[in-house]
């Protein structure tokens, strides 16, 4: 039986434990010109040297005027690969892999409207951030297509009913994405993995399903299930119909329901905060991993305690 503490291989390389830190984006840490401070390579490190099993680098943006706000960290040109390869450094220096997540606000319900040749530059960005985000030394790349921003809006049959090559059927919904995967597939070598954050509702679970299934045959290594663009119907804060007798949050639900679609590694998020409940997840086969984000922010050290808590749980049990 698989623990929160088994390891995992994808591709060459090796993630000591089942524990990833998400893409949670440290706008306190993070001045406006968007460059990486010694603050933040310091949090990154206290999280390495803790013992998490995954480092996934906020979001970093592909162009200036596509951030979420003033104080997000970028990678829209060269100036911004020393500071993120000073992040790639400090992971590696203890023994934990890291990769980065790419992203682009978007457009919100607009996306619809945008002239093509817009985003015909924003994939050329991409392209470009991609390439960067190799030379800075990471173990892979996080396309970010979930929390409505850009790619979530090209992925929605609600927002993006566009009548040109970026919208229109499901194929063409996923243009944008066969692009940018297939004009890097030079990138993706046995040493750098392909991940990306999808929208598990987009807007239903069976939309994410379809979705997962269409990035797990074009190329992607690994998913990430969050939320996506919501059916406007569901009036509170669960965006789908969840099962009374699941447990957890919906959508660590909707990340156990596509992970048996797929083939290929499934990461799951939202408000997991103790080790019980993540192991719950990985001792039953629900996930491959899952994501501690704000447990992390709060107690670095998260890996540490977890296995003091899983050795006394186990020793209950056994005493039973």
């Amino acid at each position: 039986m698989n623990t929160i503490f088994s390891p995992y291989k994808i591709k060459n390389i090796n993630i000591k434990n089942r524990i990833v830190l998400p893409p949670m984006v440290r706008f306190s840490l993070v001045k406006k010109d968007g460059l990486v401070t010694k603050e933040l390579v310091n949090w990154y490190e206290d999280v390495a040297r803790n013992g998490v099993g995954l480092i996934i680098v906020e979001a970093s943006c592909v162009a200036s005027d596509g951030k979420l706000r003033p104080n997000q960290i970028g990678i829209w040109d060269d100036s911004f690969i020393p500071g993120l390869s000073e992040i790639a450094k400090i992971c590696h220096k203890w023994n934990v892999p890291a990769i980065i997540q790419i992203h682009h606000a978007g457009f919100k319900e607009d996306i619809a409207t945008v002239e093509e040749k817009v985003l015909d530059n924003i994939l050329d960005q991409f392209l470009e951030a991609f390439r960067r985000a190799k030379k800075c030394g990471f173990d892979g790349i996080e396309i970010h297509g979930a929390h409505t921003y850009l790619l979530s809006q090209l992925n929605s049959h609600l927002w993006n009913t566009r009548k040109d090559k970026y919208g229109g059927n499901f194929q063409k919904r996923m243009y944008f994405n066969k692009e940018l995967i297939e004009r890097t597939r030079d990138l993706f070598d046995e040493d750098f993995i392909l991940a990306y954050r999808m929208g598990g509702n987009e807007p239903h679970l069976e939309d994410g399903v379809e979705i997962a299934r269409y990035l797990e045959s074009i190329g992607v290594d690994l998913l990430h299930v969050s939320s996506g663009v919501p059916d406007p119907a569901y009036k509170s804060e669960i965006k789908i119909d969840l099962p009374e007798e699941f447990p957890l949050d919906w959508v660590i639900y909707l990340g156990t329901e596509i992970k048996k679609h797929v083939d290929i590694p499934v990461i799951g998020v939202r408000k997991i905060k103790t080790e019980k409940d993540a192991s719950w997840l990985i001792e039953n086969g629900y996930l491959d991993f899952v994501a501690i984000g704000r447990g992390l922010i709060a107690r670095p050290h998260w890996m540490k305690w977890a296995k003091k808590q899983f050795k006394r749980r186990k020793n209950l049990l056994f005493k039973k």
